[in-house]
């Protein structure tokens, strides 16, 4: 039931329904909280799905506090060098760098780097990613400005 309310939550969402792919999140956190109990990667996985529809209504407050959720839950059941904990870094440093704070953005890339450095190795597509978001938040000019470039 629960892979029912994650197949229409995607369809409110490509469509901008936010509220109703919202509600569709919320009753699949529901059921993953009822089957799982709370230190699920499931359970992890629908508080991130319900920060992105925050993201994405430009509530990154709630956004943020939902990916914190998520990331507390996949430090708990997932190693810590796991490529779900460098996801979930990633997704908090975008809502930093949304907000402007890009001390914050360059230290979650930073955690993530090095996670995926040790998971993929120096050769791989998702490293130099990381490098390369790693190099828009260190020219940002707000970076530039608290750093004395």
């Amino acid at each position: 039931m629960a892979k029912c309310y994650g197949n229409i939550r995607t369809v409110h969402g490509a469509q901008g329904k936010y509220d109703q792919a919202l509600v569709e999140h919320q009753k699949s956190l529901e059921i993953h909280f009822h089957l799982f109990g709370y230190e699920h990667e499931l359970v992890a996985t629908s508080y991130n799905g319900i920060s992105n529809v925050y993201f994405a209504q430009g509530d990154h407050e709630n956004a943020l506090l939902q990916h914190q959720k998520c990331f507390e839950i996949r430090i708990k059941v997932l190693e810590c060098d796991s490529a779900e904990v460098a996801k979930s870094y990633n997704n908090i440093r975008n809502i930093h760098k949304k907000q402007g704070d890009y001390e914050n953005a360059l230290l979650q890339l930073q955690k993530s780097l090095k996670i995926k450095l040790r998971v993929y190795g120096y050769k791989n597509p998702l490293v130099a990613s990381s490098y390369h978001n790693i190099s828009l938040v260190a020219v940002s000019p707000c970076h530039m400005a608290l750093v004395g470039c």
